[in-house]
């Protein structure tokens, strides 16, 4: 009879916990949610300086394969819509999720990593903002006014981080499949020009 008791008061604590957890949950939830949508506010306006507002889309196609958009915000000063951003997820030597801002013409006007679970010491020197390239630049402030429609190869168009090979090739993807996703769109719906 001991055994069926204690099971009781095991199944009892389990079901306090989990009733627990839930409310914990119900009450941090849209705080993280808040947060999240917070940060990528900031970026936004870092990725896309000249742009005043953005708007969320909806419509969109994704035009990747291997990486997924997230979402795509139209970059407008004041009614005028004069470019997009980017949120796309995918592999790099783990995974990373990146803002990538470009015009109408097709030129990249910002890169910032919102997630990079890549190896600390290696992969971790993208997002980092002490690590500069032979330019003087972080490896994210490199993409700023490059063509979307010349490509992102490491080694060829870009510089990579040194020792993270697979890391500079994942970004390389990524950054094609946002500007290819973006420009699509920006061609189709407001007269930008189509990404190659």
């Amino acid at each position: 009879m001991s055994m069926i008791k204690l099971g009781l008061i095991l199944a009892a604590y389990a079901v306090a916990s989990c009733f627990c957890l839930a409310i914990v949950n119900n009450i941090t939830a849209p705080v993280i949610a808040q947060h999240q949508a917070d940060k990528v506010s900031v970026i936004l306006k870092v990725v896309f300086k000249d742009a005043d507002s953005f708007s969320p889309v909806t419509d969109f196609t994704n035009e990747g394969g291997t990486a997924t958009i997230d979402a795509l915000y139209l970059a407008k000063k004041g009614d005028k819509v004069t470019g997009a951003v980017t949120q796309i997820t995918g592999a790099t030597y783990d995974k990373a999720t990146i803002l990538v801002g470009q015009d109408l013409n097709g030129n990249v006007t910002g890169v910032q990593f919102l997630e990079l679970s890549d190896s600390p010491g290696f992969g971790q020197k993208a997002k980092d903002p002490s690590y500069k390239t032979s330019a003087g630049k972080t490896f994210y402030e490199q993409f700023a006014g490059k063509k979307a429609s010349d490509g992102f190869k490491p080694g060829e168009t870009f510089e990579a981080v040194s020792g993270a090979t697979i890391t500079s090739k994942g970004v390389g993807v990524l950054l094609t499949e946002a500007t290819t996703t973006a420009g699509s769109y920006l061609a189709e719906k407001h007269g930008g020009a189509k990404i190659k």
